[in-house]
């Protein structure tokens, strides 16, 4: 064991002890470092805490003079607790968060020196906006840009900063981020939900979207990582030969988590809940080195959040106990990629669940309206919600090792399938009091029952019904969950708006009773919503040829998931739910295809340092041990060294079969890319990269993989598979 590996066991195993002894109970840690309501009450006074409280649950507006006496609270918590900064903690279109800190620390005219921060340094900063990506909306020279407090998340401490969760939008109004569209959505689900969930429960006043992520990733030790260049500058391998064993034995999912993974664990989880991020659940996933945490779920506005922040605690964290944390959907070639597989539900603010079934058929007629809604909604709008898990990194994971293919489809199981079959054979118009007799008891009211032991499980569904929500498993591992939640639950909405009208119409129109208004638009929405339900293997060839004649979409590449954005229907979608006007949908459009541009330009670069600066050197400095061998067989045996030369003068031939690709495969692709690079569409140029450049990484891995085998383990300049994916 090196000296390196032994010191990071060893201080792991110190940390592990000092976490244990300070964290007892964790619900005694549970956000301390956090503006929440408890810290609310104990600062603010109480015309201020109903003023924050009122902005948090219907959304009001809050008052300059309240907002220099939370500034004030914030403060005088944060200095208490060792702070010294603060920050508008802001989400802007790269994909991770940003911050600028400012101390409190200030100059009076006198020269004497305060703490100060203000209502107006709580409310408002102007970052520059000039080098984040805005897809257009502003100029190098037009650099201004607002963040405004988000006060439905709270403020946190984080190191010896305060924290303050921001939306971020250009001098001229449009946002700039991913919070902000978010919120939108988070809107308009919660009016369109709140209106049909009154059908049921006149009480109802507010619905909230709820989200539970579940957060894959890697560790491997930081030494051999940064002894690579493509997972320090790309976040995976670009080359690397299978390890004899990977995941074929199973022996890691679930399994005893090795020594080091459990300290660093407990050191995140003690930070985590410091934070107030709700962690519960931590196991080993399939693949080695594979790990996975889950929190509790949360409204889905403060679930992003905690998930983004909880990215940041996990590099620094990692880093302390000397590994580096691989987010990148697929860092590793033959075994699994990593998701952040996203569980969406509905709740209201009376406690309901509205994708649970309940104890009386009403209930479960609830549930039902909800269930069936969502299923129209994804089946109407499927290449909408593909297109928010679109990226670089995840068209590596997508329909491979258990991960989801680019097809959307849902899956409910065979209960719940014939649950809806009894439902599309609901007559039309008025129902016979034995028909309501046998839907309300004997299909609607068994739903509790069916689900029960509804335990399948089906891994390659990309949006499953699981019990009580729905599962999106497309979702990348480094993907920014307000992406997949800001479209889901605007075509929710958008579904839920409709139902509303449909049924209103029935009821006035028709003469037609509630429960028989309901059921007739759901029986419709059954028949029309069929081709997005699917319950068998997608990854089957069969699958694939049955998808293109039920006509659902098949975009393999982000470049063409990405196209649907600016289609006349999605820019109208946004902007009647108010979600993204068309400047905002087009700027994220071109911001998604410039990073994907941006992220395999950076790849091809990688594998052309790669090939010439490791791997062909290697391969020739292998290659030049094998002709010294063979010359001195030679000399030592004459004419009858071939005997025993044979072998040698074999792989030497090979190798230099794969050194002559390499540079004929390199050359190619680099040339491909300067040619893409010419381009000046920004739609044309992301295809080039997509089938262009692209296409040669597997030829190139392919050389570089058989050229590993060959060579000495010991002239092998690039830390190997067996090494990088087993922790010891």
């Amino acid at each position: 064991m090196s000296m390196i590996r032994f010191e990071a066991i060893r201080e792991s195993l110190q940390r592990e002890r000092i976490t244990v002894q300070e964290s007892g109970r964790r619900s005694e840690h549970f956000a301390i470092n956090v503006f929440n309501e408890e810290r609310m009450l104990q600062y603010l006074t109480k015309d201020a805490l109903a003023s924050v409280k009122s902005a948090i649950f219907a959304g009001s507006k809050i008052d300059r003079k309240i907002a220099d006496q939370v500034a004030e609270a914030m403060k005088a918590w944060a200095i208490s607790m060792g702070a010294t900064h603060y920050t508008h903690w802001f989400q802007p279109l790269t994909g991770a968060t940003a911050e600028k800190h400012d101390a409190f620390f200030d100059l009076m005219p006198d020269g004497r020196a305060l703490e100060k921060f203000g209502g107006g340094q709580l409310v408002q900063q102007e970052p520059d906006a000039s080098s984040f990506p805005s897809g257009g909306i502003r100029n190098t020279f037009e650099a201004r840009g607002y963040t405004a407090w988000d006060p439905t998340s709270p403020a946190f401490i984080y190191g010896s900063t305060l924290c303050i969760p921001t939306v971020f939008v250009a001098y001229t109004g449009e946002a700039l981020d991913n919070k902000a569209p978010l919120l939108r959505a988070l809107n308009a689900v919660d009016e369109a939900a709140t209106a049909v969930a009154r059908y049921f429960d006149k009480n109802v006043n507010k619905v909230s979207a709820t989200l539970g992520w579940e957060q894959e990733y890697f560790l491997v030790d930081k030494a051999l990582a940064s002894a690579r260049p493509d997972i320090t500058l790309t976040g995976r391998t670009l080359v690397g030969n299978l390890a004899a064993k990977g995941q074929q034995l199973d022996d890691h999912y679930f399994g005893v988590i090795p020594l080091r993974a459990i300290s660093f664990m407990r050191d995140l989880e003690l930070e985590c809940t410091r934070l107030g991020i709700p962690v519960k659940t931590r196991h080993n996933e399939v693949a080695p080195n594979q790990f996975e945490l889950a929190p509790v779920f949360e409204e889905a506005n403060l679930a992003v959040d905690h998930n983004l922040l909880l990215m940041d605690v996990m590099e620094k964290v990692a880093d302390r106990h000397h590994f580096r944390v691989l987010f990148h959907e697929k860092p590793f070639a033959g075994i699994n990629g990593s998701g952040k597989h996203n569980n969406w539900s509905l709740a209201t603010d009376t406690g309901t669940n509205l994708l649970s079934p309940g104890s009386t058929p009403m209930k479960n007629l609830q549930f039902l309206t909800f269930f069936v809604n969502t299923i129209k909604a994804v089946d109407s709008y499927e290449e909408l919600l593909r297109s928010s898990i679109a990226s670089a990194s995840n068209d590596h994971r997508l329909g491979a090792n258990e991960a989801p293919p680019a097809i959307l489809s849902i899956f409910i199981g065979k209960q719940l399938t014939e649950v809806l079959d009894e439902l599309e054979g609901v007559s039309k118009g008025k129902l016979t009091p034995e028909e309501k007799t046998e839907l309300k008891l004997n299909v609607v009211g068994k739903i509790p029952e069916i689900l029960l032991d509804n335990t399948d499980r089906n891994r390659t569904s990309p949006f499953a019904f699981t019990g009580n929500k729905f599962e999106m498993r497309g979702v990348g591992s480094k993907t920014n969950c307000a992406k997949p939640m800001t479209i889901l639950n605007t075509i929710v909405a958008k579904q839920l708006q409709q139902f509303k009208k449909e049924v209103d119409s029935l009821i006035d129109k028709k003469s037609l009773k509630k429960d028989e208004a309901i059921f007739n638009v759901l029986r419709e929405y059954i028949k029309s919503s069929k081709r997005i339900r699917f319950d068998g293997d997608g990854y089957s060839d069969e699958w694939e040829k049955e998808a293109a004649r039920r006509k659902l979409s098949n975009n393999k590449t982000t470049p063409l998931a990405l196209q649907v954005l600016t289609r006349e229907e999605s820019l109208s979608l946004f902007a009647e739910m108010g979600v993204m006007s068309a400047v905002e949908v087009k700027a994220r459009q071109e911001v998604e295809l410039e990073t994907y541009i941006l992220q395999t330009q950076i790849e091809g670069r990688v594998y052309s340092e790669l090939v010439y600066s490791h791997i062909i050197p290697s391969a020739i400095n292998y290659q030049n041990t094998l002709i010294r061998n063979v010359m001195g067989l030679k000399d030592i045996y004459g004419a009858a060294h071939k005997k025993f030369s044979d072998g040698q003068l074999t792989i030497i031939e090979q190798i230099a079969g794969h050194i002559e690709a390499l540079k004929k495969k390199t050359d190619a692709m680099t040339e491909a890319r300067k040619r893409a690079n010419a381009l000046t569409d920004i739609n044309k140029k992301a295809f080039a990269y997509a089938d262009n450049v692209r296409s040669y990484f597997d030829e190139i891995r392919y050389h570089c993989d058989r050229v590993e085998r060959l060579v000495d383990d010991q002239l092998w300049p690039l830390a190997k598979y067996r090494e990088l994916l087993y922790i010891r």
